[in-house]
């Protein structure tokens, strides 16, 4: 599968399927295997793009701190260059954090959109009564998980995300040797996202305005902080759908495959 150049720098992603464009963005630490259960089902309704984001696995790494802005940029030049515009977007995690910051800045590109838990904390800052768990998650990713890849231990750093996410013992028992690699590898562009400062926050007054089909998932077995981050985005886009996956955590994709499916052809139907 091709790799070129978008914004700057090389993106390798996969192309399938016809139809519609589908663009798919993965989260932290990952890269576009983890659609490999929903792309394929998704390709037979829609052309299916699914790439690697800057600084993972098979896309270029450049030197000096990424930004989430970046990203933003990538997705866009690989939607406009590739002649996908608009497209269909489904985000998870910190994938979700760049496809609305794409929503808000260029709507135009977008057909629909369904985002997946991402991880703006920032918008709950606000609020009291958060105060305690952000503060907890603030102190297991600052001390468990940065500091350990700041001194070097990818691993360590990589295994300690995963179980504090997932679950405990979800490193060993929940993700396959080559996963846990790729985690590994990844490393280092999660500690750039770690330093961004506009990383975990977004000016939601911009997406009052967006209009395309939208939906804003959660899985009920996800960390406590990811519905009230999903209810505020709700509060921006007061016509977006929400869904619950019941039983899934983080990443439903790879947990609930159909009803992922399900649940995302559903919107995109909905914008035809």
């Amino acid at each position: 599968m091709p790799i070129s150049a978008f914004n700057g720098v090389q993106l390798y992603y996969e192309d399938t399927g016809s139809g519609e464009a589908l663009v798919l963005v993965h989260g932290s630490w990952t890269d576009h295997r983890s659609w490999s259960l929903v792309a394929p089902p998704l390709a037979e309704r829609y052309r299916v793009v699914a790439y690697d984001r800057r600084g993972h696995s098979r896309s270029e790494r450049p030197d000096g701190q990424g930004s989430v802005r970046e990203d933003v940029r990538d997705l866009a030049a690989l939607i406009e260059e590739k002649g996908l515009a608009p497209a269909h977007v489904v985000a998870n995690s910190f994938g979700g954090s760049i496809a609305l910051r794409l929503a808000a800045e260029r709507p135009e590109l977008l057909r629909s959109l369904a985002v997946h838990e991402p991880p703006l904390f920032g918008l709950l800052e606000a609020d009291p009564a958060l105060a305690p768990v952000l503060d907890s998650i603030n102190e297991t990713m600052a001390r468990a998980v940065v500091a350990r890849l700041e001194a070097g231990d990818m691993e360590g750093g990589a295994r300690r995300f995963v179980d504090a996410v997932i679950g405990p013992g979800a490193w060993e028992v929940g993700l396959t040797p080559e996963d846990r690699q790729t985690f590994i590898t990844n490393a280092p562009t999660f500690l750039d996202e770690a330093r961004d400062p506009d990383a975990l926050t977004l000016d939601t007054v911009p997406l009052a305005s967006f209009s395309r089909p939208t939906l804003l998932t959660v899985g009920s077995a996800s960390p406590p902080l990811f519905p009230p981050v999903v209810a505020r985005l709700g509060e921006a886009i007061t016509s977006a759908r929400r869904h619950e996956f019941e039983g899934a955590g983080h990443v439903p994709h790879m947990t609930h495959p159909r009803e992922f499916v399900d649940v995302v052809t559903s919107l995109l139907q909905s914008s035809a």
